[in-house]
């Protein structure tokens, strides 16, 4: 389960963001997660409790996530399409000269810290 360094990593993150800034409480972080990054929702929410249980900077923090659809462009018919519905290979004239366009992201979006 990789999820869980992806999550130490999010808090070395956000422990850099919170001493750049001289904040010592995060109420809420917002991660934009992309749909085929490989990271599993469920999986990142449930080490996310166990990690930031351990961690005053974030002990309280709520995490939301964004799911990013995954979207690929087709080169061939200059089309866009469903990549989780339809992988590599283009649903609109079976091309397989194909790449990802959205979809493989994450991102901390956004941090709250309580007033």
């Amino acid at each position: 389960m990789h999820e869980l360094g992806v999550v130490f990593h999010i808090i070395d993150d956000l422990k850099a963001v919170a001493k750049a800034n001289d904040v010592t409480s995060i109420s809420k972080v917002t991660i934009e997660l992309g749909e085929v990054s490989g990271v599993v929702e469920e999986y990142l929410t449930d080490c996310w409790k166990w990690a930031s249980a351990k961690d005053e900077l974030v002990k309280e923090c709520e995490i939301e996530i964004e799911i990013i659809p995954g979207v690929t462009y087709c080169e061939d018919c200059k089309k866009t399409y469903e990549t989780v519905k339809y992988a590599k290979v283009c649903p609109n004239c079976g091309s397989k000269h194909t790449y990802l366009i959205q979809g493989n992201e994450f991102n901390i979006k956004q941090i709250e810290v309580p007033e």
